[in-house]
């Protein structure tokens, strides 16, 4: 039981960096897209930083959630352990 758990905790955590990584591949091939349309078409005018900035601000934050604030368990799966602590006893009851 323990060893399934813990599996399944190191198995959220690669989905999370494997998100995390998607989500940077699509910012750099996008972000890269909008600078080549941007000096093609109006180099005159650079507009191409603001969706860069506006993006990069949320993948930062993403890239924090994921390599700087994980470590331990999230609220929900407390409150979730809880719940099965709390079934668990109340059927050893009846």
């Amino acid at each position: 039981m323990e060893n399934q758990e813990a599996y399944q905790r190191a198995e959220k955590r690669v989905e999370a960096k494997l998100g995390f990584y998607i989500h940077l591949v699509v910012y750099l091939v996008v972000n890269t897209a909008l600078i080549i349309i941007n000096t093609s078409t109006s180099p005159e005018y650079v507009w191409f930083n603001w969706p860069l900035l506006g993006w990069g601000i949320g993948l930062f934050f993403h890239g924090m959630g994921v390599f700087v604030f994980s470590g331990g368990d999230s609220v929900k799966e407390k409150m979730i352990e809880k719940e099965m602590k709390k079934e668990a006893s109340g059927k050893r009851q009846s």
